[in-house]
């Protein structure tokens, strides 16, 4: 017998139970607590500078919180509604403001669900066409407002975001 088969058929039965078991572990990308910090910070730097106080919080994938920031003046309620926006951008897998117009049928019943909350104001974080978090603002009047300070963030990060590994 050739030692090549022989080699190949004690490798193949030596790892037989990895091979069944290839799949028991998963390689994903989350977003860390240096861009999420920096994320929340720039939201909150963007309306300050429209006149607004806010908060920002940034999930990572899972919707747990990586980072949260609250402007001097800004509600406490406002990290909470913060936290619920960017936790539908999780949800859902688009932004807020479109998880609302798209399912306004059940939006009141989204409501209900603890942790969530369908208002304008949050988007995805995405690296390479994955979400890898999402970010929410709270406290300016108006969803559009609070949308329009994440996605300047977004902008002002956007070359590091590109190129997250």
């Amino acid at each position: 017998m050739k030692p090549f088969p022989v080699i190949l058929a004690l490798f193949t039965i030596t790892n037989f139970p990895a091979i069944l078991h290839a799949g028991d572990s998963l390689d994903v990308k989350t977003i860390g607590l240096d861009l999420a910090h920096d994320l929340a910070f720039e939201s909150i730097e963007a309306c300050r500078k429209k006149g607004y106080q806010v908060s920002a919080v940034v999930v990572d994938r899972n919707g747990l919180i990586q980072a949260a920031l609250r402007d001097d003046l800004a509600s406490r309620f406002t990290l909470q509604i913060a936290e619920e926006k960017a936790n539908s951008v999780i949800l859902s897998g688009t932004d807020s403001g479109t998880l609302r117009k798209n399912r306004n049928d059940i939006r009141l019943e989204l409501n209900h669900i603890d942790g969530l909350i369908v208002m304008r104001g949050a988007l995805p974080v995405e690296v390479a066409g994955s979400r890898i978090g999402a970010i929410g603002i709270s406290g300016a009047p108006g969803g559009d407002i609070d949308e329009a300070c994440a996605q300047q963030a977004l902008d002002k990060l956007n070359e590091r975001i590109e190129f997250a590994d």
